[in-house]
């Protein structure tokens, strides 16, 4: 086709769009209605599943290890003679003697698919933690606690997952942690986050996916009518040689012109 061709359809699509300029600004503005529904519901989708992101990595799960408080607790206490304290408490009697063993468990942890962090907590600071929730009146009353083997907070690993969906699966692997006696989990919280992400997501692609049908439907019957409006022409046209091609450009040019100005507007008002 030659370039005087091209440049004769295109000034007949944009001839065309204004010929029928009441039919154009109608389209014009239903299209963009649409395209701004659209933009807000990918916008409001995002900002959700954003938030919704943020409140997954706050749902951590508190791993407690079997360290001297769980021995003291909850552990056994087999016959051995093996020197013991004055709790009766050996050193056999539990896993995580130290600091060092206990970062050893969080660096397995951290090796898990699932996992975006861990962190380790001290017995001291689960103490700390633990007694900064209550009020300043009751805090002395269990200051003994802070006395030598008198704590009774084992030390833990706060892990956060990546994916909520796989929240039971990681438990389980959590716990086959030989170390692992005790796992503080909210599971109830994540299969709501999980089933709130899932409804977003459901309503959004579909709510977008209509809306593009709509607007597919708007485009298609402003070219309809243009095209009967001019079916003489087009007649015409067909009667001294025109092929199809040549009839249908400056149809699909109008179109493509109703979408751009469409979208730009429509940028424009989601922008601000």
């Amino acid at each position: 086709m030659k370039f005087g061709s091209i440049k004769y359809l295109i000034k007949e699509g944009f001839k065309g769009a204004w010929a029928n300029r009441l039919m154009s600004l109608a389209s014009i503005g239903v299209l963009v209605a649409c395209m701004v529904v659209i933009g807000l519901a990918i916008l409001i989708s995002e900002n959700v599943n954003m938030a919704i992101g943020q409140l997954e990595q706050q749902n951590v799960v508190q791993v407690y290890l079997k360290d001297y408080a769980w021995a003291y607790l909850y552990g056994e206490k087999p016959e051995t003679e093996e020197k013991k304290d004055a709790n009766g408490i050996a050193d056999s009697y539990y896993l995580i003697h130290n600091e060092e063993e206990a970062l050893a468990v969080r660096d397995q942890i951290l090796k898990m698919d699932n996992v975006a962090d861990a962190v380790y907590v001290s017995r001291e600071e689960g103490l700390a933690q633990m007694t900064g929730e209550m009020g300043e009146e009751y805090k002395e009353y269990f200051s003994f606690l802070e006395e030598d083997d008198e704590n009774p907070i084992s030390a833990a690993i706060d892990v956060t997952m990546k994916d909520m969906s796989k929240f039971d699966e990681t438990v389980e692997e959590l716990k086959s942690i030989d170390a692992v006696f005790n796992i503080q989990t909210y599971d109830g919280l994540a299969e709501k986050i999980d089933a709130i992400k899932q409804g977003i997501y459901v309503a959004g692609f579909w709510i977008i996916a209509i809306l593009i049908v709509i607007s597919l439907v708007i485009v298609s019957n402003t070219i309809r009518v243009t095209m009967y409006n001019r079916k003489l022409e087009i007649s015409i046209m067909k009667a001294v040689g025109a092929t199809d091609a040549f009839v249908r450009i400056p149809f699909v040019i109008e179109g493509v012109l109703i979408g751009l100005i469409s979208a730009i507007i429509s940028e424009c008002l989601i922008y601000f």
